[in-house]
């Protein structure tokens, strides 16, 4: 991949000095990610999302600024509520084996359970754009890591 600094021309937001820190933006974000190839639109509260096989994945701002990265995987499957202590044990398993992301179990309204991953990173100080070009790949690869592991779980259905 090019070095996503010099792709985005002499007034994009991927211009400038490499090593120059930059606040976090959704412009920011959406351009290192298109400098990937990868496609991404907004939600209806405005935060960008894509899609990787099956699962959704989310890149939040939060934080009083916006300077928290949260990379966020929704995979696809869900499963019966009875399901809930298995998950918990699989995303204990998962959390204690690995760094990234960190999975959690979410009910959702209608009762069925999800498996969901983040990465968050605090980049209040600024991010340079191959910074963030390796933050959303960590998030993005190892969400898409987890994503497959869950869809082996027995008792899930892909709507």
């Amino acid at each position: 991949m090019p070095s996503p600094e010099t792709e985005d021309g002499r007034d994009g937001p991927l211009t400038g000095h490499p090593g120059a820190l930059e606040p976090l933006t959704g412009e920011l974000i959406a351009a290192v990610l298109r400098s990937r190839g990868y496609h991404v639109g907004a939600d209806a509260d405005g935060d960008l999302v894509g899609r990787w096989d099956d699962s959704l994945i989310w890149f939040l701002r939060p934080g009083t600024a916006g300077e928290l990265l949260q990379v966020r995987t929704l995979t696809a499957p869900t499963f019966p509520i009875e399901y809930v202590p298995a998950l918990h044990a699989f995303c204990n398993a998962w959390n204690h084996d690995r760094l990234w992301p960190k999975a959690f179990v979410h009910v959702e309204d209608d009762g069925r359970a999800r498996i969901c991953g983040e990465v968050i990173t605090d980049l209040e100080r600024g991010v340079t754009a191959h910074q963030l070009d390796q933050l959303l790949d960590c998030g993005i690869a190892t969400g898409c890591q987890l994503a497959t592991e869950v869809a082996r779980l027995p008792g899930g259905v892909v709507a």
